[in-house]
């Protein structure tokens, strides 16, 4: 527990490595490398680290400053801006002493090193931060592959180099690093990928995540990784079908596939709202559908021989993703968890997600701007979850 006698002790420590202090309360840039430096936990000490705003870097002395309510949901926002990837874990707090308030960010060591904002590794090299050497990033990568948890960081055995896409992967690489890092990298591009999360170096194939991402053909490993699309004519799956596909492939090619078919699927009407006014309508808005599949992909359980079923009934469009709530998302929707935080990273880094733990604010949102009712979920059972949405009202 971080006691008020903790706090002024690491206050005072001005040489411990993780330990950052500010008096600044708007500088996100020195905000986020503190927290990716402290998730990446480069000593392996496996210690928080502690973002002090409202002391002096050189003193430790508080300051004085005030702290506020919107400062103290800035700080918390960083975990899932999408700007520091993988997520990290972290609380904030405030902390009132004789001399003044302080906002604490407790930062937790990554089980998914290396962790890095805006496409860079930062590190704690003592007490100051730094960017990762080629041999620090190594360090860490191998750190994560003995401790990682998730389904989508395992090996996959038997997808090896010769399955590999090498396209996909330097289109994502080009997108997750910063350019100077790509540029100053002498790494080979099976090291590449494991300092990303994507090759096993112990087993020597590709992760479950890389698999899924870059192979040749995931659905060799993974049969029900792709997503099944009926159109019916009635209201009831033993009505006739009026249209079927199947998005297969890499992720990244059904993502792709299924943004360029959402395009095709909803067209405006006019719809009277006055007399002499009318406003363009579509029976489901396209934001809140791709969102919805969006999540199917990132939250979907990939052990499962079950496709993500994307349904359009004649009053009304289901998607149903294989696996129930993961983890804290047993409190939906107001809390949030990753049963495959690598794919949700992937899905973010190439722009197919803009901020995570935004979705269904952002389908609610998209489908009361159209006149539709909320969106309704299915949330009770282990084995899948479902989303339905109505048509709107003319």
């Amino acid at each position: 527990m971080l006691t008020k006698e903790k706090i002024n002790h690491l206050l005072h420590d001005l040489e411990a490595y993780n330990v950052e202090r500010t008096i600044s309360t708007t500088d996100t840039d020195k905000f986020c490398k503190a927290i990716c430096a402290f998730a990446n936990d480069m000593p392996g000490k496996g210690e928080s680290g502690y973002l002090f705003i409202g002391a002096e870097d050189k003193t430790g002395a508080i300051k004085g400053i005030e702290i506020t309510d919107q400062l103290l949901q800035n700080l918390a926002s960083y975990r899932d801006s999408g700007q520091i990837i993988p997520l990290p874990s972290l609380t904030v707090k405030k902390e009132s002493f004789p001399d003044g308030e302080i906002a604490v960010v407790e930062v937790r060591p990554s089980d998914m090193p290396p962790v890095r904002y805006k496409g860079r590794t930062w590190i704690r090299v003592g007490p100051r931060q730094a960017i990762a050497s080629e041999q620090e990033e190594r360090i860490l990568t191998e750190r994560r592959v003995h401790s990682a948890k998730t389904f989508d960081m395992l090996p996959c055995p038997g997808c090896g180099e010769d399955m590999i896409v090498y396209s996909l992967f330097h289109d994502y690489r080009n997108s997750a690093l910063a350019p100077e890092i790509i540029e100053e990298n002498n790494r080979d591009t099976l090291a590449q990928m494991a300092a990303l999360g994507c090759w096993d170096l112990k087993y020597k194939c590709l992760s479950n995540a890389g698999a899924l991402l870059f192979s040749e053909f995931p659905q060799n490993w993974f049969p029900g990784a792709y997503i099944q699309y009926v159109r019916y004519d009635g209201d009831s799956l033993d009505t006739d079908i009026v249209d079927e596909r199947k998005f297969i492939g890499d992720i990244l090619t059904i993502l792709r596939e299924m943004d360029a078919f959402l395009k095709t699927l909803f067209h405006s009407r006019p719809v009277p709202v006055s007399a002499l006014r009318e406003e363009q309508k579509t029976p489901y808005p396209k934001p809140a559908v791709r969102e919805l599949l969006m999540n199917a992909v990132m939250h979907r359980d990939y052990q499962s021989n079950a496709p993500i079923r994307f349904y359009w009934f004649s009053d009304r469009i289901e998607i149903q993703n294989p696996g129930g709530l993961y983890g804290a998302a047993a409190d939906f929707p107001n809390q949030n968890d990753y049963r495959n935080p690598k794919i949700a990273e992937a899905m973010k880094v190439l722009g197919y997600v803009n901020q995570f733990g935004r979705g269904i604010a952002t389908v609610q949102s998209a489908l009361k701007k159209n006149g539709n009712p909320p969106a309704r979920f299915t949330i009770d059972s282990p084995r899948y979850f479902l989303a339905a949405i109505k048509e709107a009202s003319s």
